[in-house]
């Protein structure tokens, strides 16, 4: 595990960069920018243009945000505090608050035209209804209470009736052994990068249950977003990473680079989602869905 650095003053002022530089530069764990840009496989001039807040050297926000991140848990940061100052200066934040502000002056608007519309209750009609009502029961009290009794007596031949026992021959055969769907490991057609063996690979937790599997051929950032569009992973995967996709139909993926990931279902390898060098958003991970793109050749 990372050790948190030692001596980093960290102000309001501090921008994202230089909390990156600071964590790696200060402290008893000093390192070099080529030491890290070998162990997150970033390149070396990424990493700088993060200290030095160059962010144009680097080709979208999307990388920006995934270099960052993937930086700031390597030198033992907090992700979610310098992604939140790193889209303050890239001005991503805003258009955030103005969403938020919008949808509360909607509340308040509704609240108000609530608040003056007057419903006017007639008392007296409600009254006079229920007098009505209970004069009727009175004058026709026999009427209801053969009704209720017949109510009464079909329900009890219902329950009599679907309450007995069936013979040995009607009884249900009840299979104790149940067919568990078994997923065939995907026959990769990379090696699977050393640091990530199929035990130690991202999300292994789902491994032996997962029906989605991707293996980076080439370097690409990837984001795998839950049905309320919150992130479960974010990194760039290399050469040989594999992530065992979590169970469900409602995850939704981004890719930095579609056509450098393999996509697995199921054992079976499906055609590429994109063309390579292209971003895609939104990207359905459900399994039918997936094999409804057709499987490779």
């Amino acid at each position: 595990m990372n050790e948190q650095p030692e001596n980093i003053v960290q102000t309001r002022g501090t921008t994202a960069g230089e909390m990156l530089k600071n964590a790696r530069t200060t402290g008893r764990r000093k390192r070099e920018i080529s030491t890290i840009s070998k162990l997150l496989c970033i390149r070396e001039e990424f990493l700088t243009a993060l200290e030095e807040g160059n962010y144009r050297v680097i080709p979208e926000d999307v990388y920006i945000l995934g270099f960052a991140r993937s930086y700031a848990v390597e030198l033992g940061l907090n992700p979610d505090e310098v992604i939140l100052k790193l889209k303050k200066e890239l001005g991503l934040i805003k258009e955030e608050k103005k969403e938020k502000e919008e949808k509360k002056e909607e509340e308040v608007d509704f609240k108000s035209v609530v608040a003056k519309k007057h419903v006017t209750i007639n008392k007296k009609a409600i009254v006079n209804w229920i007098k009505n009502a209970i004069q009727y029961v009175r004058k026709y009290w026999k009427w209801f209470a053969g009704g209720f009794g017949a109510f009464l007596v079909l329900l009890i031949l219902i329950i009599m009736l679907f309450s007995g026992t069936k013979t040995p021959d009607e009884q249900p055969v009840n299979n104790t052994t149940e067919n568990v769907a078994t997923i065939k490991e995907p026959d990769f057609r990379y090696p699977v990068h050393e640091k990530y063996d199929k035990n130690k690979s991202f999300d292994s937790k789902s491994a032996k249950e997962a029906r989605v599997v991707l293996q980076a051929e080439k370097e690409s950032w990837v984001r795998i977003d839950d049905a309320r569009g919150s992130s479960v992973f974010s990194r760039v995967l290399v050469p040989g990473d594999v992530f065992y996709m979590p169970l469900g139909d409602k995850f939704k993926a981004t890719f930095g680079n579609v056509g450098a990931i393999d996509v697995w279902v199921d054992g079976q390898l499906i055609k590429k989602l994109g063309p390579a060098n292209t971003k895609k958003t939104g990207i359905s991970m459900a399994p039918d869905a997936l094999k409804a793109v057709g499987f490779a050749e």
